[in-house]
């Protein structure tokens, strides 16, 4: 319904900003590190958002890139995951943190979050490892990372540690590029050991 909203910042809160836009003043919620981020009172923003409608009312979330959006559309596609649950785990770490998280099924970051246990944790990540998938191909930087998190799954399937993976992907040439050979040279690195 509301796409985005481009305006100025009025107040900024511990859990929300208010919008001025068109003479009318949004009460938008973020995560704590859109927050942070997002620039001062009387200074321009535009959020990427997401309308919340309930019996009790409407609430609007704000998000300062499209995948964050994304990732939170998905977060709240799982029963028991509600709106300020999912901006609550976007606050605890970065969208392609969460996703290579779920794609590894690593509870750890997950569960890190106020209100989410080791079975929510572990609910998310079975609910959406194929999703998240998905939704890490893309172009460009979007790209690198679902490919990373391909990488890092495939090791991790052969016996390596995560931490393990990550190094030797680190050693890995940039101008390799397919997945198959990326993961031959993490691969040869890690005999190397």
């Amino acid at each position: 319904m509301i796409s985005f909203l481009e305006g100025k910042i009025l107040l900024k809160a511990e859990k929300y900003a208010i919008i001025e836009t068109g003479g009318i003043g949004f009460k938008v919620f973020c995560s704590e590190k859109t927050l942070s981020k997002i620039p001062q009172i009387n200074e321009a923003v535009k959020l990427f958002t997401y309308l919340s409608v309930k019996e009790n009312g409407w609430d609007l979330f704000g998000f300062l890139i499209l995948e964050e959006l994304e990732l939170f559309e998905l977060l709240i596609s799982i029963s028991g995951i509600g709106p300020k649950t999912a901006a609550n785990i976007l606050s605890g770490a970065s969208v392609e943190d969460i996703q290579e998280a779920i794609v590894l099924g690593d509870e750890t970051i997950l569960s890190r979050v106020s209100g989410i246990g080791k079975k929510v944790a572990q609910k998310i990540i079975i609910e959406l490892k194929s999703k998240v998938k998905k939704l890490a191909k893309g172009t460009g930087e979007k790209f690198r990372v679902a490919d990373e998190i391909e990488i890092i799954d495939a090791l991790v399937t052969l016996g390596y540690k995560i931490y393990e993976a990550r190094e030797a992907i680190k050693q890995v040439p940039e101008n390799i590029k397919s997945v198959e050979d990326k993961i031959r040279e993490a691969l040869k690195r890690l005999g190397r050991r």
